[in-house]
Formats: C-alpha cells, structure tokens, sequence
C-alpha cells in the first residue's frame, strides 16, 4: 500500500527517520562519503519538511517512502528512501511508479551518488538520462538525471 505521509505526525516522523538514516547510510558506504545532508537530518528538521511524501507499507509497517517537489510541468524526487532490511524487492520502483500517476509531470529529474548502482540502475531502467555530473567533495560525485515524457 502507498499512500501520502503526514511527516507532522511525530510517530510517524520517528519510523521515517530510522528508514531515512539506515538508507542514507547504505548510500554513504557505497560512495564512500558520510556528508549527506539528509543522512544528518533530524526529528524537527524532518517534521518540519515542506515537500511531499509517499510512504510504502508492508502490512502496517512503513518501509520505504518518496519525497517530491512539484511546478506546472516538473516533479523533482527529493529522496527516495527504502529500509535496507526490505530493499531489493521493488519498494524504490513502486514508489516510483506511484509518483508517476498521482502527480505526472512532463518532466522528472532526480540525483544521487554516481558511485551508488543500485540507484543509477533503478533509474535508468525507468527512462532516466544522465544529463550532469557535480562533484560534491573531493572524488566524490552526484549524477543528476532526467527523464521526459
């Protein structure tokens, strides 16, 4: 099940920053850098959040969600965030898919390690192209991608 997420609510807020951390973390030791900004966040700064949430549930519980910013014809993927002890079992692509029919956009980007295949894979695989790479710290990079449709 895939439904929005009020991030205001603090228990919910809670479960969602333990998935975001371990995720953020996952994504740190694949590119070899602990700098990400929402691997740091915290409870208030995560409640406090102005961007659109999904969250995906397995049962009752939530194990992965999406974080999105939206104009007229651009929806930006902010995070895509997956519990590693529910990754690889197509969480990250039904958030994804979801995100596709309830706010179609002409245009999708998103970015994230360019060292972290898991992601850079899932991505293109949805239609995603590499447009830029910046590097965020010294022999470390981010890929922007984007898709249009």
């Amino acid at each position: 099940m895939i439904t929005p997420l009020d991030v205001t609510d603090r228990t919910l807020a809670e479960r969602l920053l333990t998935i975001q951390h371990a995720a953020y973390a996952v994504e740190a030791e694949l590119i070899g850098f602990d700098g990400i900004p929402p691997l740091r966040e915290d409870l208030d700064g995560l409640m406090s959040s102005t961007e659109h949430w999904l969250g995906r549930y397995d049962g009752t519980l939530l194990v992965g969600a999406i974080a999105y910013e939206l104009s007229d014809d651009t929806v930006e993927i902010d995070r895509l965030i997956v519990d590693p002890a529910h990754a690889r079992r197509g969480h990250g692509r039904a958030l994804l898919d979801h995100l596709d029919r309830v706010a179609p956009r002409p245009v999708s980007l998103v970015s994230t390690g360019s060292a972290n295949t898991p992601a850079v894979t899932l991505y293109t695989s949805r239609g995603y192209a590499a447009v830029a790479e910046l590097e965020v710290a010294p022999g470390i990079s981010i890929t922007q991608f984007r898709r249009e449709s």
